[in-house]
């Protein structure tokens, strides 16, 4: 074939001119022996065009691809009320426990009184040792008040 009828071809096929058969020229020309120097370049390309539309896709291409894009069907799972509450009810059960515990521990730390207070039927504090000394709750009380008056009277005495 003439170099220059192949130049020309090649200049057509660049801008994307050329028909299949001026493509299937092209391809049968670089295939042969006698390629000029100047046109070894292209060779490869048109070498790797011909080998590449002998390779075929396999028989279970499809299936396999159907296989990864296909995704299995999920049922909708339904939720109740209580489910969807059920994280704020553990976060108010957090709360309420780390408030209980910080109540726990200051009364225990800073507490200079060394009774168990227990509840009445009414719902006042009352202290264990003086429900079991007198019946009389203001008793206790009062005796309390002053228990704690005459401890400040001292420190302040001590610091004096």
């Amino acid at each position: 074939m003439d170099s220059k009828y192949i130049e020309q071809l090649l200049e057509r096929y660049w801008q994307c001119e050329t028909s299949l058969e001026d493509e299937i020229e092209l391809r049968a020309f670089f295939n042969g022996n006698d390629v000029p120097g100047h046109l070894l370049r292209y060779k490869d390309l048109f070498v790797y065009q011909q080998l590449q539309q002998e390779v075929h896709l396999g028989e279970d291409f499809d299936a396999r691809m159907l296989a990864e894009v296909e995704v299995p069907v999920v049922k909708a799972k339904r939720l109740t009320l209580t489910a969807r509450f059920m994280p704020l009810f553990k976060a108010a059960a957090v709360v309420a426990v780390v408030l209980s515990m910080g109540n726990v521990m200051q009364h225990s730390f800073f507490s200079d009184v060394k009774e168990v207070a227990a509840a009445d039927t009414i719902g006042k504090q009352i202290s264990a040792p003086s429900v079991a000394l007198s019946g009389d709750v203001s008793v206790s009380h009062e005796k309390q008040v002053m228990d704690s008056l005459h401890r400040v009277e001292e420190e302040q005495e001590i610091e004096e």
